[in-house]
């Protein structure tokens, strides 16, 4: 799917964020497992994670692709829902960096992290407590989403320019802290046995999506 329209360019970052997610995975694993917080599996991704961390990916891909096609078919601009391929791209890549930073901030975190405290009242709380933040974990979350946005920008030019990088760290910033702020208040509470993590998964990358598609369109005009 990926490679039919984004190209081997929207297929490789995906790739790389598939990686670095499954390396992340593996640092301290063996503490983590002494402490029940570590990933089933052995840290293996299993196909009910794919969709749940991909599915926004997708959609923003197949819209990209949209878009060129309109202009293609004689349209005066290469736009799907008034929003441009380009910001369509830039979504795509901000959906897989908020994923890559929210595995990062959750894994160093939980490898790392000296104090964890709950978002929502900043008080205590065990590594691996779903909504739990630690200023470890933190920094690996804008490291992670920066990776993947420096890749699509300086090594393959899936993003058009350097701003992009900003607005795709920023946004996968920022979703990763909604996360949390979700896992706080939502996950694994009577009445939303509905709210697993693949669920919790897409709407990160969601809303991950949608702040840099927004910023993409009202802050850099793409």
């Amino acid at each position: 799917m990926l490679w039919t329209t984004l190209g081997w360019r929207g297929w490789t970052v995906c790739v790389l964020y598939l990686f670095l997610g499954q390396a992340v995975t593996k640092v301290g694993f063996d503490e983590k497992t002494k402490l029940g917080i570590a990933e089933g599996r052995g840290g293996r991704r299993g196909p009910e994670n794919v969709w749940g961390s991909a599915l926004t990916g997708v959609l923003c891909a197949a819209a990209a692709v949209q878009a060129a096609a309109s202009a293609a078919g004689g349209g005066d601009l290469e736009r799907f829902l008034g929003i441009s391929s380009s910001v369509w791209i830039l979504g795509y890549v901000a959906s897989l960096a908020t994923k890559l930073a929210d595995t990062f901030a959750s894994e160093i975190g939980k490898a790392y992290g000296k104090t964890t405290f709950l978002i929502t009242t900043l008080q205590p709380v065990p590594r691996g407590t779903e909504g739990a933040i630690s200023l470890e974990g933190t920094i690996a979350s804008i490291i992670g989403g920066l990776s993947l946005s420096i890749y699509a920008y300086g090594v393959v030019g899936l993003i058009p320019t350097y701003q992009g990088v900003g607005v795709a760290t920023f946004a996968a910033f920022v979703a990763t802290m909604v996360e949390s702020l979700i896992g706080a208040t939502l996950q694994e509470r009577e009445g939303f046995g509905w709210m697993s993590n693949e669920v919790v998964n897409f709407l990160n990358t969601l809303i991950g999506a949608g702040i840099a598609i927004g910023l993409g369109v009202f802050v850099l005009g793409m």
